[in-house]
């Protein structure tokens, strides 16, 4: 559809439509200072956007239509006399034909005493910028050459009263040495200083210009003229800065993280970080160092979803216990620590539809069964770009803002001892179940009741509502979509429970060296012997705090698990944990590599030991008599090995004699001489001549 005021490319010109009138329109060439309005018919302009021979283009002058134009301004004057000089003409139809347009004009002339020519020039910028009274105004704001360099033989600037010297012009070899000295001492994120590029500067310029006076070198002002010139100040912030540290804390922000989500458990977002307070003990006997938490915050609400408190490093496992425990009932959680509360009162209970997360947490096959089994969309973020997280990151300062004042332990920036000062980490008191119940009524307090001041609202959320995480979770599961998704708890544990690779053997299911089996693996016949091939790409999932059992999964991709427990082969990791597994088999893997080097040794000369007798035999040995035949030889093994036994057997019994070089003591029987209770002689049934 053809509207006033459409603009066309046609070739290497360009048409503005003037008028509408049935079946033709009058277009009036905007790139010509000689155009003037020319009659067409729609039908040849329809045809030509069909063979694409006309298509539309950005209309130059549109900036006209919004620009202001202050009042009393010079502008506006020209503008206005403009118009209403032309206002009559342009009431009149013919002044859009050739035919009638001399005639008018030139009776307006004559009317306003103005030039035929200065009326032809201001209908035709009129006409080619818009026909709106703005399509008048003078281009006073080209005047000037604003962004342009400005070139002279004589040095710009105001001339020099105290220092020394003329000054140089900058040209261009001099504008290419500022350019190289900026871009590289000045333009990146090493700290330079403008004064050390015009250092670094100067040294080059007296490199390449012997024969300047240093009175006449470019100065550092004229080196930051050109560098605030020719560089954008987008363009300065960010090429000054790190680029990791840009993106972080210094980009402008324009977005928010509630617009991108529907409503409550469209997304949450989870991170680590190590608490800053020194604990002790069970006992309070020992300082065990800084906890990790772990903290799930759901996004459009602010609630904390889920945590995770304990001695783990940030890892798979930690980040799945604390993914556990936010889409679980948290009700018997907070009643170990004597906090009672209902499910209304932390209602984050299933599953949501997104999780945002660093990329080493949530990388790996382990997370494809939440994928796949839950339907949840992961979503990890850039390498050190916490603030893609930074709803989460802020509820770290704020959940350890609550004890920091109170809790002794505390960091406190250094441990260095200064000024009679003492080390904090001494001061140390709270246990882990200690710190646990702080964390967990801290978070109880801001879920219910902490007033987020600066909270985005819906534009449909009511005035009147408190904006507390609960009251927003609560609206938001009333008025938006997103909802939890519900699913079994012991599914969801077995899901999101770490994975490894497992293989079938003799003994059962290896995992981690640890040998496994269960009836349903047993009835599956894969341990029987039998010579078949047994079944491949096996997966297992394991609780890594409980190494008495894993869940095996005899269908890949499948939902269908097996409980294994541990054989009887590997019964010393009964009642262990999965890191106390690996240790001891660390442990025994280092004691194995330091008896290797013994067996090697001992190894070596037995070897060594057997050569040698082998060669020592091999000298001793009489020659062979060849008078005797080799089957006279060999039938007479068997009276040389009786020969030999006797022999053998002489010795055993000379050797086996009692000593009678001492006088025997004499033995008086109370109830006479008791039977012989030696063992007896089996030597010939168990060695008799068999062969």
């Amino acid at each position: 559809m053809l509207r006033i005021n459409d603009v066309f490319k046609f070739g290497q010109e360009r048409y503005r439509i003037l008028v509408l009138d049935g079946q033709h329109a009058i277009w009036i060439n905007i790139d010509s200072d000689k155009a003037w309005p020319e009659l067409v018919r729609t039908v040849e302009i329809e045809q030509w956007i069909l063979d694409e021979l006309l298509s539309r283009a950005e209309d130059p002058y549109s900036e006209l239509a919004s620009l202001a134009v202050e009042q009393g301004s010079k502008a506006q004057v020209i503008r206005d006399q403009r118009y209403e000089l032309i206002a009559p003409l342009l009431a009149n139809e013919e002044i859009y034909y050739r035919s009638g347009r001399g005639r008018l004009v030139q009776s307006h002339s004559d009317e306003t005493g103005k030039p035929k020519k200065s009326l032809y020039k201001n209908l035709r910028q009129y006409w080619q910028r818009g026909a709106m009274p703005n399509s008048l105004l003078p281009d006073y704001r080209k005047s000037g050459g604003k962004g342009q360099k400005k070139i002279s033989k004589k040095k710009l600037g105001r001339p020099r009263k105290i220092s020394p010297g003329t000054g140089v012009t900058v040209d261009a070899s001099i504008a290419k040495m500022f350019r190289l000295v900026l871009d590289r001492y000045y333009l990146n994120d090493k700290g330079h200083s403008l004064p050390y590029a015009h250092r670094r500067f100067i040294d080059m310029f007296e490199a390449a210009n012997p024969n300047v006076q240093p009175e006449d070198y470019p100065t550092i002002t004229q080196i930051r003229y050109f560098y605030h010139r020719e560089y954008e100040n987008a363009d300065r912030i960010r090429l000054r800065a790190n680029r990791i540290s840009y993106q972080k804390d210094i980009r402008p922000l324009i977005g928010t993280a509630t617009a991108g989500v529907l409503g409550p458990g469209s997304r949450y977002e989870i991170d680590a970080t190590i608490a800053d307070v020194y604990l002790l003990s069970a006992d309070r006997q020992r300082i065990i160092g800084r906890p990790t938490l772990y903290v799930v915050v759901d996004v459009f609400s602010r609630m904390v979803a889920g945590f995770y408190i304990g001695l783990e490093n940030p890892s798979y496992v930690t980040a799945m216990s604390a993914l556990t425990t936010s889409m679980s009932d948290k009700t018997e959680l907070c009643a170990r620590y004597d906090l009672e509360i209902t499910q209304e009162q932390w209602p984050t209970v299933g599953i949501p539809d997104a999780i945002l997360a660093d990329r080493g947490e949530l990388l790996g096959h382990q997370i494809e069964s939440l994928e796949k089994a839950f339907g949840v969309r992961i979503e990890v973020t850039p390498p050190y770009r916490g603030d893609a997280k930074g709803i989460v990151e802020r509820y770290f300062r704020t959940l350890q803002a609550e004890f920091k004042p109170f809790a002794p332990g505390v960091v406190t920036g250094t441990k260095v001892r200064k000024q009679g000062g003492k080390d904090y980490r001494l001061d140390a008191t709270l246990t882990l179940d200690d710190f646990t119940q702080i964390m967990l009524a801290s978070i109880l307090h801001r879920n219910q009741y902490a007033v987020l001041s600066k909270y985005d609202r819906d534009p449909d959320m009511p005035n009147d509502m408190a904006l507390t995480p609960l009251n927003i979770w609560n609206w938001g599961i009333q008025n938006r979509t997103g909802r939890l998704k519900n699913v079994s708890e012991q599914a969801l544990r077995i899901a999101l429970l770490p994975r490894q690779k497992v293989h079938l053997s003799d003994l059962g299911i290896s995992c981690f060296g640890a040998y496994y089996t269960s009836k349903e693996l047993l009835a599956s016949g894969w341990l029987h012997r039998n010579g078949d091939r047994r079944v491949t790409g096996l997966q297992a999932a394991y609780d890594p705090a409980v190494a008495d059992y894993i869940y095996l999964f005899p269908e890949k991709d499948g939902s269908e698990y097996w409980v294994c427990s541990l054989t009887d082969r590997s019964r010393q990791f009964r009642g262990k944990s999965m890191w106390e597994l690996w240790a001891s088999q660390e442990e025994q893997r280092k004691a194995t590599s330091v008896a290797k080097v013994a067996e090697t040794t001992s190894k070596r000369d037995l070897e060594n030991l057997v050569s040698n007798t082998i060669k020592n035999a091999e000298r001793s040995r009489p020659a062979i008599n060849k008078q005797q035949s080799k089957a006279a030889t060999v039938r007479g093994i068997r009276d040389n090995r009786k020969q030999e036994r006797d022999a053998q057997r002489a010795e055993q019994t000379k050797a086996r004699q009692p000593d009678t070089s001492k006088p025997k003591s004499d033995v008086t029987y109370l109830h006479g001489k008791p039977d012989d209770g030696a063992f007896p002689d089996f030597l010939d049934e168990l060695f008799g001549d068999d062969e």
